[in-house]
C-alpha cells in the first residue's frame, strides 16, 4: 500500500497541463477572493451589521475560508513548482488548513441555533444573542478546532528527531504527521465533532419547522431560516468530504488505475474549492438586507457615475 502511494507521489504532469491544473485554481481563488474581498468589505463599511451576531458569525466563516481557500491552493501551487518542501514549512501549512477546515462545522453550528433562537424565542433573542457572546462564541470555536489537532505537533515533536524538520517531504498530512495513533485520534474526533453539529442543525430544523406550525406569523422567516439551515447541512456535507476524501480517493484509484492525477485533482477541487462558494451565497446573496447593501458595494466601487447616489444611500 505504502509502496503504491510512493509511486503514485512520483508520477508527474506534462507541462501543459500542471500549468492548466494551476491557471484554474489560481484563476478560481481571485474569482473567490474577489467575491469574498466584497463580502468583508461591504459587512465592515456598515455598522449594522458588525453590531448584528448573525453577520459576526457569517463573516467569520467567510474570512476562515478565505484562509483555508488560500493555504490550500498555496500547497497546490507549491506542490508543482518545488515539489518537496521543509517539513517545518509543511507542518505549519497543514495545521493552518486543518484548523480552519475544522472550525467551518462548528460555525455553522453556531448560526444554527442563532436562527434558532431567533425564530423560536424571538423575545429573548436580543438578550441571549449579543455581539460580545458571537465573539464568545468564536474564540470557543478556535479553541475547540486547534486543541485536538495541535496534540499532533506536540506528538511528533517528541517521536521525531529535530532534523526530522529540517527535511523535505511532499507536502501531505500523513507524510509529516506519522504517527499510527494520529490516525486513530482524527478519526475519533472527526466522528464526535460531525455527529454533534449534524444533531445541532437537524434539532434546530426541526424545531423551527414545529414553531412555524404552530404559528401562522412566523411561517415566512420560519420558512427562510429552515432554507438556511438546509443550507448549512449541503455545506456539512461538503466538508465531510475533506474528512473521507482520501478514502474515496483510494477507491477510485482501485476503480480508474492509471489515472491517479485526474482523481486528485478533481478531488480537489470539488472537496476544497466548491464549497467555498456557499458561504457568501448563504447571506451575500440570499439575505435581502445583506445583498442590498453587496449590491451598493459593487455599484458604487465599479462605477463613478453612481458616485453622488451612493454617497446619498449612505446609512
Amino acid at each position: 500500500m505504502n509502496s503504491t502511494l510512493g509511486q503514485q507521489l512520483l508520477m508527474r504532469d506534462t507541462f501543459s497541463t500542471a500549468f492548466m491544473k494551476n491557471f484554474i485554481v489560481v484563476l478560481v481563488w481571485f474569482l473567490l477572493s474577489y467575491i469574498n474581498g466584497s463580502v468583508v468589505a461591504t459587512f465592515f463599511r456598515h455598522q449594522i451589521f458588525y453590531e448584528d451576531p448573525r453577520y459576526i458569525l457569517f463573516i467569520h466563516m467567510v474570512i476562515n475560508d478565505a484562509v483555508q481557500l488560500t493555504v490550500t491552493i498555496a500547497l497546490f501551487v507549491v506542490s508543482y513548482i518545488l515539489y518537496n518542501i521543509s517539513v517545518g514549512v509543511c507542518c505549519f501549512f497543514i495545521l493552518v488548513a486543518v484548523f480552519t477546515t475544522r472550525s467551518t462545522p462548528v460555525n455553522l453550528a453556531g448560526m444554527a441555533i442563532e436562527r434558532y433562537i431567533a425564530i423560536c424565542h424571538p423575545l429573548r433573542h436580543a438578550q441571549i444573542c449579543t455581539v460580545r457572546r458571537a465573539y464568545m462564541l468564536i474564540g470557543a470555536i478556535w479553541f475547540v478546532s486547534v486543541v485536538p489537532d495541535i496534540t499532533d505537533l506536540f506528538v511528533t515533536l517528541a517521536t521525531e528527531p529535530l532534523s526530522f524538520f529540517k527535511t523535505t517531504v511532499f507536502c501531505l498530512r500523513q507524510n509529516v504527521f506519522k504517527d499510527p495513533v494520529l490516525l486513530y485520534k482524527r478519526q475519533a474526533f472527526d466522528g464526535i465533532y460531525f455527529s454533534l453539529v449534524f444533531l445541532t442543525l437537524l434539532s434546530t430544523y426541526l424545531r423551527i419547522v414545529f414553531t412555524a406550525r404552530a404559528l401562522s406569523t412566523e411561517r415566512t422567516s420560519a420558512k427562510r431560516a429552515t432554507n438556511t439551515i438546509l443550507l448549512h447541512g449541503v455545506q456539512l456535507l461538503m466538508c465531510l468530504l475533506s474528512y473521507i476524501s482520501p478514502n474515496v480517493e483510494g477507491l477510485l484509484n482501485v476503480i480508474f488505475p492509471g489515472h491517479f492525477l485526474e482523481i486528485r485533482f478533481i478531488n480537489y477541487l470539488i472537496v476544497y474549492i466548491l464549497p467555498r462558494f456557499l458561504s457568501p451565497i448563504i447571506y451575500g446573496v440570499r439575505d435581502k438586507k445583506f445583498r442590498k447593501y453587496l449590491k451598493r458595494y459593487l455599484v458604487c466601487g465599479l462605477s463613478v457615475d453612481t458616485r453622488v447616489e451612493c454617497k446619498d444611500e449612505k446609512d
